[in-house]
């Protein structure tokens, strides 16, 4: 049984409790998520099954779009509604204006500070590891792109908005950030992963529907459908993991002329494709 699973994760649960579910469920080892949620936040969670976990590096670096609300007034230290509160401050007047003006500006490539209270690891330890210990640590920006940041609502001093960003972007902070340009303290109290890459929330199974063995496999294919693809007449070079030739860019799926998915290529800037990993 080889696939994906889209699974609406809910609330209370680790990406890698689901894993260990899928794992359980459908009796195999190799399973693999592509992008953790935490375990307060909700929605499409990309579950990799046996072969499909081949992919899994290529669908990490999907774009993902994002339901979150940012509650002004109180910061915490894990940047949402989970951790100890460092500053309150009461919220005056905010029109739907500067709101709109504020998420505007996060729009296109910039730096970002991911929290403390993360996975990201510094020297061999992971960031939340120094939190939990109280010990100082650097921690680096990392570049990011917002593609899409729209106003869905605002009142009682809560931002509901969505955002479409690149691999890598913390939402925590972009609420801490929105806050700051406000004026205020804040934090992100509520989190939904609406997409990731080309697959939406509506096409998201429950854990109730896995259980009752009311839910289907996507195929690699499917996931990687948005790729440029090459077909090839001799796959031979692929198999013997040769460069092929061809003006193709990026990352490039491999096909025979059977429609059989072969690896994925990545071009070396001097018309040729080199072998990242086989598919087959």
């Amino acid at each position: 049984m080889d696939g994906i699973l889209l699974i609406n994760k809910p609330a209370g649960y680790t990406s890698h409790d689901i894993v260990g579910i899928v794992r359980k469920k459908l009796h195999t080892k190799k399973v693999g998520h592509c992008g953790t949620l935490d375990p307060d936040a909700t929605g499409v969670l990309v579950v990799c099954v046996n072969k499909a976990t081949k992919a899994i590096q290529f669908l990490m670096s999907d774009t993902k779009v994002y339901r979150a609300t940012l509650s002004l007034g109180k910061s915490t230290d894990t940047y949402d509604a989970s951790g100890k509160i460092l500053e309150e401050k009461e919220v005056g007047q905010i029109s739907q204006a500067q709101v709109i003006d504020v998420l505007n500006s996060f729009l296109g490539k910039s730096k970002q500070k991911p929290p403390i209270y993360s996975a990201i690891k510094v020297n061999g330890k992971k960031l939340y590891e120094y939190a939990r210990n109280g010990e100082e640590v650097e921690i680096k920006e990392r570049d990011i792109e917002i593609m899409m940041i729209e106003l869905i609502d605002f009142s009682n001093n809560e931002i509901v908005f969505d955002v479409k960003c690149s691999k890598g972007t913390y939402i925590r902070s972009l609420c801490v950030d929105i806050a700051k340009k406000l004026g205020y303290p804040g934090h992100m109290s509520h989190l939904e992963r609406r997409q990731a890459g080309r697959f939406l929330i509506t096409d998201c199974i429950t854990l109730e529907q896995l259980e009752n063995d009311d839910y289907s496999l996507h195929s690699i294919d499917d996931a990687l459908c948005g790729f440029p693809q090459l077909k090839l007449d001799d796959p031979t070079p692929v198999y013997h993991g040769k460069q092929i030739k061809s003006d193709l860019t990026g990352q490039v799926v491999i096909y025979d002329n059977q429609n059989h998915l072969l690896a994925i290529y990545e071009s070396t800037g001097q018309g040729y494709l080199k072998n990242v990993r086989g598919l087959w």
